[in-house]
């Protein structure tokens, strides 16, 4: 046992093996940045072309290309490592293989996951970047993988979904989004001047704010209820950007009316009180 511990040639094989195998994980981790690196390159170089595919389209495909990359040069560092340590990779690459198969036929969702990540890519269904609803999940597309998305939602929590459970999915980004903004006023106001007033001032708004695609549009009478009556308004903007022209509209027409003199209609409420004669 002495003669085996204090063999020089077992601590210089064995540090040697430790030396590969540290070496073989430094080149791999080096090769990775490196690749993505070149990816990123690649398509910065191709956003200047005059023939490109979408923005979206290419910042999907750079995170899975980016994916795919780190999968195979880790998978071949683990390869070179198992080598070092004396192992046959050839016999356990067979045998893995076998494996494999009979782990495949009870593995359906796994490629189901994958088939389905891939039509996902392939059909341009959603991107990197877009704002999606997917089930009971809406938020930001953070990554789209070939067996997982991720979603990321506007609190902050990311959702980690399996792509063969994505059945059906909103896509909020495809298109140009409405903006509708609901004014309410009160039953003693001049509903044909509050029309003017409102009128006036999204003339001057269209040219105000650079996401709006089509200039405002005053509907008219939206609703009658107790209280108030409510005035629809809507503008075609770009992708997402209703919630922030909405806003902006909203808070315009309120400064508006209130310079005009219109009353914001509020809770009322009148006091009857009946005195009985007395015989």
């Amino acid at each position: 046992m002495i003669d085996y511990i204090t063999n020089i040639e077992l601590w210089i094989s064995l540090g040697q093996g430790i030396l590969k195998i540290c070496l073989i994980f430094i080149i791999a981790t080096a090769f990775i940045r490196i690749g993505k690196l070149a990816i990123s390159k690649v398509f910065l170089f191709r956003g200047k072309a005059p023939i490109r595919i979408s923005e979206r389209r290419e910042n999907t495909l750079a995170r899975l290309l980016e994916n795919i990359l780190t999968y195979v040069v880790y998978f071949i560092a683990i390869i070179m490592v198992l080598e070092t340590l004396g192992l046959d990779v050839a016999a356990l690459l067979a045998g893995a293989g076998i494996v494999g198969l009979a782990v495949g036929f009870g593995a359906q969702n796994l490629v189901r996951d994958i088939i389905t990540g891939f039509f996902i890519i392939f059909e341009d269904q959603f991107s990197v970047g877009d704002y999606v609803r997917i089930s009971s999940f809406e938020g930001t597309v953070e990554e789209i993988g070939l067996r997982t998305s991720k979603i990321k939602s506007w609190t902050g929590e990311v959702h980690i979904l399996p792509n063969g459970n994505i059945t059906e999915v909103t896509n909020f980004s495809l298109n140009n989004s409405i903006a509708v903004v609901d004014i309410s006023i009160a039953y003693e106001s001049d509903i044909p001047k509050v029309e003017r007033i409102i009128q006036e001032l999204l003339i001057e708004i269209q040219d105000k704010y650079e996401d709006i695609i089509h200039p405002p549009e005053l509907l008219g009478v939206q609703n009658l209820v107790a209280s108030e009556v409510t005035l629809r308004v809507t503008c075609e903007v770009a992708p997402m950007k209703h919630f922030h022209i909405a806003r902006m509209l909203r808070k315009d027409i309120k400064i508006r009316l209130s310079e005009k003199g219109i009353e914001i209609p509020y809770p009322r409420m009148v006091m009857y009180n009946r005195k009985e004669e007395v015989s």
